[in-house]
Parts: C-alpha cells; structure tokens; sequence
C-alpha cells in the first residue's frame, strides 16, 4: 500500500536525517508505528496520533554507549542519568570484567565492595539497592528485563566474577585455575550466552584492584584460561571479548609484554570467529604508547583477527570542586572542610583567619597534580581543550597569588561553582583525533555510573557533536553520528538498531545541533543513603525517542520508560 494508507503513530517530519550510516544528511520524514520504524521518506502523506515539526532540526539514531557501570544504578535511577540528557538510548552493562554475577553463596558483599574498589559506586548503595535475588548471570538478566528502564540495555558476564563462583577464596592467586576450575567458569559462562549476554569481559590492568590493593580477580590468568573464553565464544557463535588489558605497565622498552596481550586477544578473536574490544588511551608517561598498541593490533587484525580498540572522545579527567573533593584535601584544614555543609564551606572561606590557614596549609601540601595540569572549566558551556590560559597555575599568576589563594577567589567570586578538570588519561586532544582518525578506534570508555564522585564523562556524546564536529568542523556530522550509532550497535550486537531505515527499532534523537550545549558539571547528593556523584546535563536535545515512546522531551523525562534488554543472538 501507499504511505498515504498508513496509520502511524508518530512522524517526525522535514528532518535532516542522519541515518547512522555514513551516508550524506537528507531531508525526510521518519514514520513511527508501535516499536519500529516504517519509512524514512520524503512526504509522508499518511496520518498520525502525533506529528513533529522537525523542521531545521537534526533526526538521528539513538547513540549506543558500550562502555557503561550502570549495573547497579538501574535499580534505583531507571532513566539513568547522565546516560539520559545525551541522545544515548542503548547501553552495555558489565565492562572490564566487573559485575554482579554469577554469585556464590556470602560472595554478594566482596562483588559489591569489588565493584565499588574499581568503579568508585558506593558498596551500600549496591548491597541496598539490588535484590540479589540471583545465582547465575541468566538470572541477573532475568532482573534487568523486569525493572522499568528508560533505554535498552544488555550486558556482559565478567570475569572477575566467573572467577570468584569458580574458585573462591583461590580466584586471587596469580596463576591461571586449574583445569576443573577453567572448565567450570566456561559452563558458566556458555550459560551466560545462552541467556543472551553479549560476551564476556576481562581485567587485566593492575590498576584495577579489590579493597586490600590486590588486582583483581583474573588480572594474572594465563593465556590458557582467556582462550578458554574464546572457544565458549566461538561454540555460541554470538558474543564478543572485551577487556581492560595490561597494555604498557611493567613493560620494556621494546613493549615485549604489551604485544603479548595484543597477540593474546588476536587469538581470541581467530579462535573464537567474534570480535574483541579493549581500551586504548594516551598518556604523557608514554606519549607514543597509544600508537604503538594500535600497530599491534593491526597485525593481529591482518592474519585474521577482529581486535579494535576503544577510546573517548576526550580526556579522562578527575573533578575537583568545593562542594565534593579538591587537590589539598590532604591538609588538616581542608579535610576539616569537607565535613562542612556547603553554607558553611563558602562561610569559612569568607572568614580572613580561616582563610589564611586554608592558604598556608594548602601551599605546604603536596599535589597529585602540579598546578599547570589542573584546568578551570571556564564559565558558560563545559569546555575540556585543557587551554594553558585556563590552568589553575595562570589564573594564579594573573592574580598575583598562590593556586590556592586563585582557587579560593574563584570559589568566593562564584559562590563555590568552580570546577578543576585534572586529565588522568588522554592527557593530548591530539592523540585522541589521531586515534579517532582511525576507523579500526571505537568510541567508548565513557563510564556512565562509574567513578561518580571523580569522573563526569557520560556526556562525551554532546562533547563529539558540540567540539569536534560544530566547532572544530574535524568531521563531518555523518560520520560523527556513524560513529555514535551503527558502529558500536554492530560491533556489540545490538541488532536493528543504531540506523534509521524501515524496519529498524525506532530509537531516535531530534537534535537543535546549533544550539546543542554542555553545561558545566553539578555535585549532587541523590545515590542511596544520600552519597554523592557528579552530573550533567545537556540542552539541544529536543526529543529522545525509545522503541517508538517519547522518553525525554527537552531535557525533561516524559514518564514512558520503554527500554528494553538487548540479548545477543
């Protein structure tokens, strides 16, 4: 029949579409009925319950973030935010070999304080704010797909957490299990797929540890138990590896033990016929790292593997500001005034002889990060190009004054919204537009739900849109969209989705690109048992549409909460 015979439920008319694929932007309307789409076409002629003016406005595809913790947080945030004020309408769940199950009796409470070691999500609000009504990760997915969430997720069953089921107090030891233990973790496993986890994630990075300073659980197992994975894969026939790999610590200088983990998750990507993904950042203590792990993998990738790296669209930067934690909270006075209410915090620095011990102490402490490393987010819009103007060392010596003393009189002159960005990772935007020149590079690593009270990264989607792609022009809106959607969707299985075409899930963005903004990050006290975590918001996001609901309508949830669990297949 004619589109002029359809009945739809909602059209979004005259759009530029960005379709998700690459392909030039186009004027047309994206027909809505029930879950899918039904064209994307220029003069719908049919009707509709609801039509939208799309007119000068940007219609994509839901972006699908692969790198997420929200393991937890769905429990008691189904939108979840930040996720939800980005455009992101898919997410995955169980990254870098860390979740909730399976699990074994008295195991709950070392996964939470595991999860909380590594990820920085308070171990009371997991231990309170999940059921744990499961044994298996199958039954862990059978919670996720009841509770009301706002977007589609799946997830991938860890390792960390194979580990311990199979082997107990034994999972520490820094060697591979024995075989009996390896094929225990493989059953359990297989019946992870079979419930539809999209694969099966890893650490190996000693800088993700348990509670008493040990890596986690895993990080030394031979190259025989990560096989072993590869072949579950490979028997599924769906799924994919991803880790968090040991990639340039404890190494020499030819990167000897660096290639050997490159040449570990290229076989199990040629063993198991499924790709690999892991994640790859620069850092000034090896600047050319990057580059080096990204020709490895070349090589694994040309006889025969599928191993891409993922990274983020920006630095990776800890959060400094009044109201959470600063740079000098090792000083008697500033931990003093970390237990203050925030009336009180802004009361002392107005106060001259607290101040003046504030700023003594604070000049005799020793910093994690030298004061030409910490960047003021300027005011307005959040920018994150790490500008030497905007360092804490030059509004110091523009003020005449000590750090400290600059970082007190913005405080004062503000009233405490002041915010220090500290780069940990992807130190140099140059190394990241150089790795996200490369099609084999991912987008990922934002970390939504993870390092709350330190990181705010959720939001590196409007940062593509509104720094690289508007502001910069370095590339096109397509491929920056391409790179948001059917890239990851396809790399992690997220079927029908991640592209506008008929008969696709209608996960859809109207986007305001021209005045699509990044506010400034907000320290908020609203996790269970009142903990703290950073957010941040958007504006320029006029709809996102989840499985054909409207979910959020100008940056406000509409009440629909249509996501749905993604199972690998």
């Amino acid at each position: 029949m004619g589109n002029s015979d359809i009945r739809a439920d909602l059209v979004i008319r005259s759009g530029s579409v960005v379709d998700g694929t690459g392909a030039p932007a186009r004027q047309a309307d994206v027909v809505i009925k029930g879950d899918r789409i039904v064209s994307v076409e220029e003069g719908f002629e049919g009707t509709a319950d609801r039509e939208i003016d799309a007119s000068g406005k940007v219609v994509t595809p839901g972006f699908v973030d692969v790198h997420t913790h929200l393991d937890a947080q769905l429990a008691w945030d189904p939108l979840p935010t930040s996720s939800c004020w980005h455009g992101i309408t898919s997410a995955v769940l169980g990254n870098c070999g860390v979740t909730f199950a399976p699990v074994g009796p008295g195991q709950r409470e070392f996964l939470a304080e595991m999860m909380e070691s590594v990820e920085d999500i308070p171990r009371q609000a997991i231990l309170e704010g999940l059921p744990w009504d499961w044994t298996t990760y199958g039954d862990y997915l059978g919670w996720v797909d009841r509770i009301d969430k706002g977007i589609n997720v799946g997830g991938m069953v860890g390792h960390c957490a194979l580990r311990v089921a199979a082997m107990g107090d034994r999972a520490m030891i820094e060697s591979s299990g024995t075989p009996e233990e390896i094929a225990q973790m493989c059953e359990m496993a297989e019946e992870a797929l079979q419930a539809g986890a999209l694969g099966i994630s890893t650490s190996r990075t000693l800088g993700h540890k348990v509670p008493d300073g040990r890596p986690v659980p895993g990080t030394w197992a031979g190259s025989d138990e990560l096989l072993a994975f590869g072949d579950v894969l490979g028997r599924a026939g769906h799924g994919l590896f991803e880790g968090a790999m040991r990639l340039g610590e404890r190494d020499d200088a030819a990167l000897t033990n660096t290639r050997a983990e490159v040449a570990v998750m290229g076989e199990i990507s040629r063993r198991s016929g499924r790709p690999v993904s892991y994640g790859l950042v620069q850092s000034d203590r090896r600047p050319d790292l990057y580059s080096k792990v990204i020709e490895f993998t070349k090589e694994e990738n040309a006889n025969g593997g599928l191993v891409r790296p993922q990274t983020t669209a920006r630095g990776i930067g800890i959060i400094y500001q009044l109201f959470n934690r600063t740079p000098w909270d090792r000083a008697a006075s500033w931990r003093e005034l970390g237990e203050m209410s925030r009336p009180e915090r802004l009361a002392v620095l107005r106060d001259p002889e607290m101040r003046a011990r504030l700023v003594a102490e604070g000049d005799e402490t020793k910093l994690m990060f030298s004061p030409d490393k910490m960047f003021i987010l300027p005011d307005g819009p959040a920018r994150y190009d790490c500008k030497a103007e905007d360092s804490l060392a030059t509004h110091a010596a523009n003020r005449g004054v000590s750090p400290v003393e600059a970082f007190i009189e913005l405080c004062l002159e503000s009233d405490g919204n002041v915010n220090l960005n500290a780069p940990i990772l992807n130190h140099q935007l140059s190394a990241v537009e150089e790795m996200l020149d490369d099609e084999l590079v991912t987008l990922g690593l934002a970390d939504a739900g993870a390092h709350v009270g330190q990181i705010m990264d959720t939001s590196q989607p409007t940062f593509l849109l509104t720094y690289w792609v508007r502001e910069r022009q370095r590339w096109t809106l397509e491929e920056a969209v391409r790179r948001l959607t059917s890239d990851t969707a396809d790399l992690f299985g997220f079927t029908d989705r991640g592209v506008l075409a008929e008969g696709k899930f209608a996960d859809v963005n109207i986007i305001d690109f021209e005045n699509l903004t990044l506010p400034q990050p907000e320290y908020v006290n609203d996790l269970p048992n009142s903990a703290g975590r950073y957010i941040q918001g958007s504006s320029g996001y006029d709809y996102t549409i989840v499985n054909g609901e409207i979910f959020m309508d100008h940056g406000e949830h509409t009440g629909n909460l249509a996501g749905r669990l993604v199972r690998s297949a």
